[in-house]
């Protein structure tokens, strides 16, 4: 559905959210690509087949609202939520999708824009399962905007590759330099309860982080392929099944700052983990590996919670969802 007051910058006719050349990614990692073909049962571009959200938050008043949304099933949100006690002005928006999971043939776009001093923080409704793929494979394209002084959190709940299932996710963020971006990325090797473990045909993500001019400020590329290379070595997964990732993208403190910052949460943690300073001096990331999500997703809200006091001076609330 559309919702009117979402237009493009400079105030440019609102684009053909449906066509394959929105929702299909540009470029695909050959171990993904190869995996290419027909889908017999609904093919690619079918309802149901495409989930497109597109959102648009503005800074009105002393609080930011949604102003704009475009809305494609499975992809859909919740309406937003003002339940943060110590910053009532920013948003909570839950993406949900309203089948059970990715399967082969889907396409998923979402596009977030964040204006001038807007601030907004979106997750998922829990984890992103992504199920066998005999033919074909899935891809999430996530477009993330933010004007100068905007603040956004993306935090979705972990996605979990099932056996045998194929996908590539690209995420692009355009940010001011005197923006902040929170980003977490978190992954279940399979069903790990069930003794699942590595057992995907491939995992494929791309990171970018650019200007607003388009230079990019870092890129950070993972390619998880079981039939290719070995993915629990050292300089990969380690042989944990659990991998979280966390960058912070912002100018309000120095680098190194916000890196011992996270390095201090996750030194409690007891978990193999690490922070470091993003290139440029635009902020800090940390990684964190664990054998189980309860552990690892405890450790992440630990750091999460450390940078929002040191970057907002509140802390991180616990989720509705718990």
């Amino acid at each position: 559905m559309y919702r009117p007051g979402l237009t493009l910058a400079g105030g440019g006719a609102v684009p053909d959210r449906l066509s394959p050349g929105r929702y299909e990614p540009r470029w695909i990692p050959e171990p993904v690509r190869r995996h290419s073909g027909a889908v017999d049962t609904l093919p690619v571009g079918s309802p149901g087949k495409v989930g497109v959200l597109d959102l648009a938050f503005r800074r009105i008043g002393d609080r930011s609202e949604l102003t704009g949304h475009f809305q494609k099933a499975p992809l859909h949100i919740t309406r937003p939520l003002y339940y943060d006690p110590a910053l009532p002005g920013l948003p909570y928006v839950m993406l949900m999708m309203s089948g059970g999971g990715v399967l082969q043939g889907d396409r998923y776009r979402l596009d977030v824009s964040c204006g001038p001093g807007a601030a907004v923080h979106l997750t998922t409704q829990g984890a992103t399962r992504l199920y066998r793929m005999e033919q074909d494979y899935a891809t999430h394209l996530v477009e993330l905007e933010v004007g100068p002084g905007g603040y956004l959190e993306y935090l979705p709940d972990p996605a979990i590759a099932f056996g045998g299932s194929r996908y590539y996710q690209r995420t692009r963020v355009t940010a001011a330099p005197d923006a902040t971006v929170v980003l977490g990325e978190t992954l279940l090797a399979g069903r790990l309860a069930r003794g699942e473990r590595h057992a995907y045909t491939a995992f494929c993500t791309d990171l970018e982080v650019c200007e607003p001019g388009g230079g990019l400020v870092f890129a950070d590329p993972l390619r998880l392929v079981p039939g290719d290379s070995p993915v629990d070595g050292p300089a990969v997964m380690a042989g944990f099944g659990v991998m979280s990732s966390l960058y912070v993208v912002t100018g309000d403190r120095p680098a190194q700052e916000v890196a011992d910052t996270m390095h201090e949460a996750l030194a409690a943690s007891g978990l193999r983990a690490g922070a470091g300073v993003l290139p440029g001096e635009r902020g800090a990331w940390a990684r964190l590996l664990g054998d189980r999500s309860p552990e690892v997703l405890t450790a992440f809200h630990a750091v999460w919670d450390a940078v929002r006091r040191l970057l907002l001076g509140v802390p991180a609330p616990r989720s509705p969802k718990q």
